[in-house]
């Protein structure tokens, strides 16, 4: 089973028999954590079919050093990423899997690499500090493009967060973003 088919049928069996969880791993020293729901979706490409993943999500630390969790509406765990300076785990009902790094994570589970460390930034509205930005064009659009992905901030206000990346395969990100 590919990788993805474990973390789909992960998910899948947590959701259906409700009892099946991942521990929530202790990190410490976080200031903030973002919380609301996700999803991811894959468009087709070639022989790949579409791919979707959607869970509430709490999101702690930074690029470097974080925690994300991928939860049912209920509040089980589905699966919790973990990073640390040459340790990235991904825990799911199945066991632990150990990855060279974020984007080798999200290719396994996703077939395909997003850019978690921007994530904290554009979830809070803003590009990342570590790569060259632009305004969307046309300006009347709010948002901005970052590393081959269109970030719309159209409906911020509201929380919701829009990124797409239009290399093929297509790919789309939208979080609601919980406000205290």
């Amino acid at each position: 089973m590919t990788g993805v088919g474990r973390f789909a049928a992960g998910i899948l069996c947590a959701a259906l028999v409700g009892c099946a969880s991942v521990p929530r791993g202790n990190v410490a020293d976080f200031n903030e954590t973002l919380s609301g729901r996700l999803s991811v979706k894959v468009d087709a490409a070639g022989s790949e079919p579409a791919r979707s993943v959607s869970a509430a999500f709490e999101l702690q630390g930074d690029a470097q050093r974080g925690r994300l969790n991928l939860s049912t509406p209920l509040g089980s765990v589905l699966a919790q990423a973990r990073w640390a300076p040459g340790d990235v785990v991904l825990a799911t009902p199945q066991g632990e899997t150990r990855f060279d790094d974020l984007d080798a994570l999200t290719r396994e589970v996703l077939g395909e690499s997003l850019p978690v460390a921007a994530l904290f930034d554009w979830l809070r509205g803003r590009p990342w500090p570590g790569a060259a930005s632009s305004a969307t064009v046309p300006p009347a659009e709010p948002g901005f493009e970052q590393l081959g992905w269109s970030v719309s901030l159209a409906r911020f206000d509201e929380a919701w967060i829009d990124a797409r990346r239009e290399q093929a395969p297509v790919v789309t990100v939208r979080a609601k973003v919980d406000r205290p």
